[in-house]
């Protein structure tokens, strides 16, 4: 048993912030960020929530085939930069849309937690114990960066993208790899609340996401083209026998290099870095409803999507449209 693709929506905040708005506040340039990323713009939250956005998202997947709330099995929201610990953004989603049948939880693996997300949701799906799944990624990474450093807040946006799904059994089940790397975790990381108990003397500081950028490019280029081999090999493919390649929006630099590592038109491999930047766990997602919008993905094309992220995690799928 495999998945059917039902349903796509995505949600991006109205404010845009070019990279000449940026020249105003921190020293840099629009060439400068274009050369090394890709990414000429992003949508940047004035309000806007990671449930708020999910939520949106959401209701585009579901209207697409008039699905009603409560009639979804299950939930899961991808998330690095949710309001609160809990509840999750997934049981605030379960609300706002009515689907009090649901079972609701959020996963983080970062960038890579869309794929996690819809890989635990295949999972469930493909032994039977659910018969649909909405996932999303969300995320409101502008409240996360720091502003003042010129080497992240030129990279990351804020935006959310969701999926239906349903259990399909015409189809042989889902392919998908995943992989973590704790040992290189501290070359991307965000610190959440510090301790600050009534017995705690120490000082703290306001925590800002904090990342190695050569490392993280090096990470990436070497296992996305690894694991994505792996998984082909483990489904009897070719690099030729994929219609296309939806990869997590980190950089446009990173996905030109997995193309060429593996031998594949670049025409494979779209982008929407440039006018979204890196939207960590719902750059996938989004990127899809995009293309699914636009009809560059059409029924029976063979297509692979992989993330990369904080964790370190990274991962594959290989789903037929």
């Amino acid at each position: 048993m495999a998945i059917k693709i039902k349903g796509t929506g995505s949600c991006l905040p109205e404010k845009v912030v070019t990279n000449f708005d940026l020249e105003k506040i921190i020293e840099t340039t629009n060439e400068w960020i274009v050369e090394r990323t890709g990414i000429e713009q992003r949508h940047v939250s004035t309000g806007e929530s990671a449930a708020d956005l999910a939520f949106e998202a959401a209701k585009q997947a579901l209207a697409e085939n008039n699905i009603d709330g409560a009639d979804i099995d299950l939930i899961i929201a991808a998330s690095c930069t949710e309001e609160m610990s809990f509840p999750g953004i997934a049981c605030q989603v379960q609300t706002s849309i009515g689907a009090k049948n649901a079972v609701a939880f959020d996963l983080n693996a970062a960038c890579s937690g869309f794929i996690f997300a819809l890989n635990t949701a295949s999972a469930y799906l493909e032994n039977g114990i659910y018969k649909n799944a909405l996932i999303i990624g969300s995320e409101v990474l502008s409240k996360v960066v720091d502003w003042d450093d010129r080497g992240t807040c030129i990279l990351f946006g804020d935006g959310a993208g969701a999926m239906y799904i349903e259990a399909d059994s015409t189809k042989p089940a889902t392919k998908f790899i995943q992989r973590s790397d704790g040992s290189k975790g501290q070359v991307l990381k965000l610190t959440n609340r510090e301790n600050k108990n009534a017995f705690f003397e120490g000082e703290s500081e306001t925590k800002y996401l904090w990342m190695d950028g050569k490392e993280v490019f090096r990470f990436a280029t070497r296992q996305i083209p690894d694991v994505i081999n792996e998984l082909l090999d483990a489904s009897n493919m070719t690099v030729e026998d994929i219609d296309m390649f939806v990869l997590h929006q980190a950089n446009i630099r990173i996905i030109e290099n997995i193309s060429k590592r593996l031998n594949a038109d670049l025409e494979k491999f779209p982008s929407n870095v440039s006018k979204v930047g890196n939207t960590s766990s719902a750059s996938i997602p989004i990127l899809f409803d995009e293309l699914r919008k636009e009809g560059k993905i059409v029924e029976g094309m063979k297509i692979i999507l992989s993330g990369f992220g904080a964790g370190l995690t990274y991962g594959a799928s290989l789903i037929e449209f």
